[in-house]
């Protein structure tokens, strides 16, 4: 069955053509879109007023386990370094997440995810006490909210053997029955045996490694001081650079030679501008890392919008990036998705602006339109695989009061234990 959506401004993503007209939107995993001069007298209509349609937005590098830290109290002591952010921030709110916090995370996202025009999430989830069920438990969430996913568990060897194993245990039977990556913290935290089993276990299920590479130097001053390398030719000589699906977050910190290793592999970078500035890690310079380049929130929030201003911003000072570049960028996941083969981002994904330029809006100014003036605030409405997930700003697949009380109440569970 066909949604019909009358009177658009159609946008094509990746030509930038821009139509007016009807478009036909076939509904289920992978449907397509065709413009039509003629609608059917029986159809389901979506009437758009000419308003712009066009694809949907999709996250690089999330972390969902994230949402209930929003106003959370601040640590013992003030961390004065990247490790110490982990160890007396992160690592201490991950390892108190239960099943019921988990599941009022993944809705808070799913909700902001919706609002913000995204249809699709890519996400890296640590619970170190509560690994069990927690990937099926966050698919769960996000699919009734109408999204689609790519999870992994955070693997490390940090918690001790027990929970590695409980974390293997729950990626090998998530990757059983769904798409999803093997996650890996960061090489620091993460020992040669359980490398390679990530590594192995990729492979097999025709996959990549999702993990954390030289966000902070300190993770290349770790690597080069227990093996004798730099992060990436750790990666490289474990062949997790060698799976086409293999998602390198941040890279802040690599030197030429990793670089030309990172650019010479099928493996892609996520470049994550807010978190790095949270975190006062340094600043991403693509240069010498090829194109294969996504862009992600990092836990920080779930607007693609505004996460691709900021890293637009920042790379005018790094080199300098036209709006077209930048705009290029935060659509390279779904170049990602579609040459791994992943579901759940075909054409039938899209979003519906609201958005009244106080300027001419063409094919070839698009771009400059989204880097300066396009918010979350334009997003009227949602399509996923063809069925509306929001109309006129009002999500459908969530009961929105009840689970932002609900989340509320697992936050303050949770802060109690911090």
């Amino acid at each position: 069955m066909s949604l019909y959506l009358r009177d658009v401004t159609f946008i094509d993503w990746r030509t930038l053509a821009m139509t007016r007209g009807h478009l036909e939107v076939e509904e289920g995993d992978g449907g397509g879109v065709k413009l039509v001069t003629e609608i059917p007298r029986y159809a389901c209509v979506f009437d758009c007023g000419g308003r712009l349609v066009t694809k949907s937005f999709a996250i690089g590098h999330h972390h969902i386990y994230s949402a209930l830290a929003r106003g959370m109290p601040a640590p013992k002591r003030t961390p004065r370094s990247f490790v110490e952010i982990l160890k007396l921030i992160w690592w201490n709110l991950d390892r108190k997440l239960d099943a019921a916090m988990i599941r009022a995370s993944a809705r808070v996202v799913a909700l902001e995810a919706v609002l913000s025009g995204c249809t699709f999430i890519i996400d890296h989830h640590a619970s170190p006490t509560a690994p069990g069920d927690s990937l099926h438990i966050i698919a769960e969430v996000l699919e009734e909210a109408g999204l689609s996913h790519l999870l992994c568990y955070e693997l490390s060897d940090r918690d001790g053997a027990a929970s590695r194993a409980a974390g293997l245990a729950e990626t090998e039977a998530y990757l059983r029955g769904r798409q999803g990556l093997v996650g890996l913290h960061a090489s620091f935290t993460v020992g040669d045996d359980l490398l390679a089993r990530a590594v192995e276990l990729a492979g097999a299920q025709g996959t990549g490694v999702h993990i954390h590479v030289a966000e902070a130097e300190s993770d290349e001053e770790a690597c080069r001081a227990a093996h004798g390398c730099s992060v990436a030719a750790r990666l490289q000589r474990a062949g997790a650079l060698d799976l086409g699906a293999t998602l390198l977050a941040h890279c802040l910190h690599l030197d030429d030679a990793e670089r030309a290793m990172v650019a010479g592999s099928r493996a892609w970078v996520v470049h994550c501008t807010q978190s790095n500035q949270n975190n006062a890690v340094g600043a991403f310079d693509p240069r010498g890392l090829g194109d294969r380049i996504l862009i992600g929130t990092d836990g920080m929030h779930s607007d693609v919008l505004a996460g691709a201003r900021a890293m637009y911003l920042e790379g005018q000072g790094m080199g300098g990036l036209s709006p077209l570049d930048g705009y290029r960028r935060m659509r390279r996941v779904h170049d990602y998705l579609a040459a791994n083969g992943f579901r759940g981002d075909g054409e039938n994904n899209l979003v519906v602006l609201d958005y009244a330029a106080p300027t001419p809006v063409t094919s070839q100014n698009w771009p400059g339109h989204v880097m300066y003036g396009l918010s979350a605030r334009h997003v009227h409405a949602v399509i996923s695989d063809g069925r509306v997930i929001m109309r006129d700003q009002q999500v459908l697949g969530i009961d929105v009061p009840e689970a932002l009380a609900d989340a509320r109440a697992q936050a303050r569970r949770l802060w109690e234990m911090l």
